[in-house]
């Protein structure tokens, strides 16, 4: 039998609000979520034994393959169903780590998705959806990869959105972030606790950009505390002509900009790569669902 293959999409935060702490320590959030065609490639081969093996540009980034959050979440799984037939996972990781993508948590989606084909089970299944939420916070949005708004701490998620296509550039300085840190930046800003957010209502693009420039990400400010060099790819692709919007992805460091078309995306990125060869930038599509 041929391994299986599946696809793990960086995850994007359009909109990222941070609406007070709950009693068990976690932030509660309302964040619009969407996916770029950015990638990492998993492929599971049932008649291997358990492992995990990495390959690809950003292997070196990983850490250890036993502390990989591709093994955590089949563990989760193989605790919620009984004789879980598992197997050998190989991870291609394109896509930056601890960068505000979910990168990890996309390629755990995509491992559960992986087991839930193997083993003849929905994703809808109450065992499978709770591996994703024990697994991480972005795990669940991540695991049937659509545009939604997330809420709570990860675990409410909205109905598929239907979104018109952005064009866009994702650039990260070549710095990491926790995400911890970022949200023990923000609770110590002592900033005040934002309205909570509006209805996105729009059916153009020129609409949801409007609606996207009164719902900001609440974590940039205290994430360009940290790291400097993400005010200076703000300001960078804020500062291109043909950029309608730039922002913060996430907790950080990866930002985005978001421009009229894919020859306007494709230029700026070219333009970037030259002045700022040593920042990670691609173009991509962001939002259709």
């Amino acid at each position: 039998m041929a391994p299986l293959v599946a696809r793990a999409p960086a995850k994007v935060n359009l909109t990222l609000r941070v609406a007070g702490r709950r009693g068990d320590g976690l932030h509660e959030l309302d964040s619009l979520v969407v996916f770029s065609n950015i990638t990492d490639e998993l492929s599971l081969d049932s008649l291997r034994p358990r492992g995990l093996e990495l390959h690809g540009p950003r292997r070196a980034d990983c850490g250890p393959a036993s502390d990989n959050l591709v093994l955590k979440a089949a563990g989760a799984l193989a605790a919620r169903v009984f004789d879980l037939t598992i197997g050998h996972f190989t991870l291609i990781k394109r896509i930056p780590v601890a960068a505000g993508l979910g990168g990890g948590s996309a390629d755990a989606a995509a491992a559960l998705r992986l087991l839930a084909e193997a083993n003849g089970i929905s994703l809808e299944d109450p065992r499978v959806q709770d591996a994703a939420r024990t697994t991480g916070a972005d795990v669940p949005v991540c695991l049937d990869p659509k545009p939604r708004i997330m809420r709570g701490a990860g675990e409410t998620l909205s109905d598929p959105l239907k979104l018109p296509p952005l064009a866009a550039v994702l650039v990260n300085p070549g710095v990491a972030l926790p995400t911890g840190d970022v949200f023990a930046a923000y609770a110590a800003s002592g900033v005040a606790q934002p309205p909570a957010a509006g209805p996105l209502l729009f059916n153009t693009r020129d609409e949801l950009l409007a609606c996207l420039r009164t719902q900001p990400n609440d974590l940039e400010t205290p994430a360009i505390s940290l790291r400097p060099a993400i005010g200076d790819v703000l300001s960078t692709l804020g500062n291109l002509d043909s950029c309608r919007l730039a922002r913060m992805s996430g907790s950080g460091a990866t930002c985005f900009g978001l421009f009229d078309d894919d020859e306007a995306a494709s230029a700026a990125a070219q333009r970037l790569r030259i002045s700022h060869p040593d920042w990670w930038i691609e173009e991509t599509v962001l939002g259709a669902g």
